[in-house]
């Protein structure tokens, strides 16, 4: 596989087409990079279905999505694991496991070819690493992080980074919303 088949910031996305829980009931409805076109992807990577830190983050962000909506930005979320453990887990309550209801769709790498390309696959483990990615409208990787599989993300920091990349200026060191940018001299 050649090095520009992989995620750089700053490059075009990798493409990705997969099979995820759009629908369901037949879990046959795919998610593809040109579907996020226009508006600002939030791609999420994380290790495994009935995990211990995964639900945490994925219920997170589903209880963030209108925010991130707001900000015209879209959510998917990536595991090698199947469509059917997806499903399952969706409805799995969150008692017992499960992630319940929500308003993104889980995507199955389960060829493990996305997750390879994003440069974020375990190949001793055989999953994904647990990293984000945010593409800009125009299909860019604009930002990129791995996390050690025991830390989970933060949902502020994440906003944040959107926020200023939506700036298209230059943001110092913890820039917030509303903070005056860098002005190049």
């Amino acid at each position: 596989m050649e090095p520009s088949h992989f995620a750089r910031v700053g490059q075009p996305a990798p493409y990705f087409d997969m099979r995820s829980t759009r629908n369901l009931e037949t879990l046959e409805e795919r998610v593809r990079l040109p579907d996020y076109r226009g508006q600002w992807l939030i791609l999420l990577f994380y290790p495994a279905d009935f995990s211990f830190v995964c639900p945490t983050e994925i219920r997170g962000f589903r209880d963030h999505y209108r925010q991130f909506r707001s900000l015209r930005a879209d959510i998917l979320a990536v595991s090698t694991d199947s469509v059917y453990s997806h499903r399952a887990w969706i409805q799995t309550p969150p008692e017992m496991g499960g992630v319940g209801e929500l308003p993104y769709p889980l995507a199955s790498d389960i060829t493990k070819t996305v997750s390879r390309h994003y440069g974020v696959l375990d190949e001793d483990e055989g999953m994904a690493m647990r990293s984000l990615f945010i593409v800009d409208p125009d299909g860019i990787l604009r930002y990129q992080v791995v996390h050690d599989a025991d830390v989970g993300r933060s949902i502020n920091e994440t906003m944040r980074v959107l926020q200023a990349l939506q700036t298209g200026g230059i943001c110092p060191i913890e820039w917030q919303p509303g903070q005056p940018l860098i002005e190049p001299t």
